[in-house]
């Protein structure tokens, strides 16, 4: 009978969980006690450790569900961006906890930052990458139907993947600007808007960030929309 008390996986972690996960790597990548400036230095490094492996699974999805649109298969891709939002949002919740420090003992650990800022993640940056080629597989989707953005939505019943994707692209794009508004918020909060950040950039140029949109042309479309329905609103007057 199989002793599923002993590990099974190569390693020399204690059980198959800690060896799968790297978890004794993975406890490590934070400063010891000994080391902190200040202990909210745990917070502050678990919350932005964490947010990294949120944005490393959340582009690849990004990435591959491109690739599925590009490749006609529009379901599977759905399921893909749906997770990549999903990601985005558990970012944007995670912020709250960065909150929880105290304004003034937060100067001890900035003091320690160096020139490091969000600009330079690497997660977020590899999702800015992938977003327009996610836009350029769904315009080309439609195209090849012949349809315009606002076709995609008049036509909506005809054309329901077309329409879904367009809506999930939509959806993944308010998460970021969430995410941005958010995050502009709790600087804000912490430090100031007044002021100018770890990598000498005004805190007030984040707040500018917050209208930015990745796919603006599914935006405008709602304008688009409206205007045509007051259109033949007025036809049929």
């Amino acid at each position: 009978m199989e002793d599923y008390s002993q590990p099974v996986l190569a390693g020399d972690a204690a059980s198959d969980y800690e060896r799968y996960l790297n978890t004794e790597e993975l406890l490590k990548l934070q400063k010891t006690a000994d080391e902190w400036v200040h202990r909210d230095e745990l917070l502050f490094q678990v919350t932005h450790q964490s947010s990294e492996l949120w944005l490393k699974l959340a582009w690849n999805d990004a990435d591959e569900a491109a690739r599925l649109v590009e490749e006609g298969d529009v379901q599977a891709a759905l399921r893909l961006l749906d997770r990549a939002a999903l990601c985005i949002r558990f970012l944007v919740q995670q912020l709250d906890m960065l909150e929880r420090m105290s304004p003034w003992e937060y100067q001890e650990i900035r003091k320690v930052l160096g020139h490091g800022s969000g600009f330079d993640s690497p997660g977020w940056n590899e999702l800015r990458k992938v977003l327009p080629r996610l836009g350029q597989a769904f315009h080309a989707a439609r195209r090849a139907e012949g349809l315009s953005v606002r076709d995609v939505y008049v036509r909506g019943r005809e054309h329901e993947d077309l329409y879904r994707l367009a809506e999930a692209l939509i959806e993944l794009d308010e998460q970021a600007q969430l995410w941005r508004m958010r995050h502009y918020q709790t600087v804000a909060r912490v430090i100031g808007d007044k002021v100018v950040g770890t990598q000498g950039t005004p805190v007030e140029l984040l707040g500018r960030l917050i209208t930015k949109t990745s796919f603006p042309e599914l935006w405008e479309v709602r304008n688009d929309l409206t205007a045509l329905s007051k259109e033949e609103d007025a036809g049929e007057g």
